[in-house]
């Protein structure tokens, strides 16, 4: 009650949860093909380098998100362009836009008077300081995301699933994963104000790998995904309202407790099938 009052009140309350809603949207659509995929590591580089292009922008006193989109979709389409095009080792590739994205961030901040706070905003989430300029920028990238999946949504199905009938149905398949790495840096930075880049790349997969243990299909699957990543943020601004915990971290661990809750279920679940079978 103590919580349903202040978020009555409060007007930064009511921001928060918008935050935590469009970006679970945006999990949603983008994390069952990150799951599906196992690119996770691959969407893991992705978040770091961002704090490079952060890094970057905040030195020369531009926006710190304009940043993070030019270096997200940087890293995207670089990581796609070797590992598809150039053949080359993608472990080695995600490795070193992992290492290289973070130093050349940690470079640039230090480099920036009065960057503290920004930083750990930046790298921990700060969703309880969401303003409505920044609301309609998550509803601008949620836009772009929601139309790029539903315009293409049979395709990326099949370059997903099979690439090699892709191929064959004439499909262009580097373009389309180049596209869709693109969509998982638009994510990746949806994410920041509300998880941080340490804890992005958890709220982006927690939800859909849960929604994987009863989904049929990938629609079915962004569907029960969307719900579950709407489920943590609602919960975890809920829970840690009244001991002041960050709230960021807190909607991480409910989206953690829900896909433990999910796997416990559906061992249960297969344990009495096969009690029947």
């Amino acid at each position: 009650m103590e919580f349903l009052s202040a978020f009555l009140q409060h007007g930064f309350l009511r921001n928060a949860l918008a935050a935590g809603l469009l970006a679970a949207l945006g999990c949603g659509l983008i994390g069952p093909f990150v799951v599906v995929r196992r690119i996770s590591s691959l969407t893991g580089a992705i978040a770091h380098a961002v704090l490079g292009g952060m890094g970057i922008a905040l030195y020369f006193g531009g926006p710190p998100l304009a940043g993070a989109i030019v270096a997200a979709v940087g890293a995207a389409l670089l990581i796609g362009w070797i590992g598809l095009v150039r053949k080359e080792r993608e472990d080695a590739l995600i490795g070193a836009i992992w290492a290289t994205g973070m130093a050349v961030g940690i470079v640039f901040i230090a480099k920036t008077p009065g960057y503290d706070t920004e930083l750990l905003s930046y790298l921990f989430g700060s969703i309880l300081m969401v303003d409505s300029s920044q609301l309609w920028g998550m509803v601008v990238l949620d836009a772009v995301i929601a139309a790029a999946v539903a315009l293409l949504y049979r395709p990326f199905v099949a370059v997903s699933f099979d690439e090699e009938l892709a191929r064959l149905r004439g499909l262009p398949v580097v373009a389309l994963q180049l596209l869709l790495l693109v969509l998982v840096s638009l994510t990746v930075v949806l994410l920041i104000r509300v998880a941080g880049l340490v804890l992005v790349l958890a709220l982006l997969t927690l939800p859909s790998a849960a929604a994987g243990h009863w989904a049929r299909s990938l629609a079915g699957m962004m569907a029960v995904a969307t719900l579950l990543g709407g489920v943590a943020a609602a919960g975890g601004l809920w829970i840690s309202y009244a001991p002041d915990l960050p709230a960021g971290a807190t909607i991480v661990l409910v989206a953690a407790g829900l896909f433990l809750a999910s796997l416990a279920l559906r061992a249960l679940r297969d344990r009495s099938i096969s009690r029947t079978t």
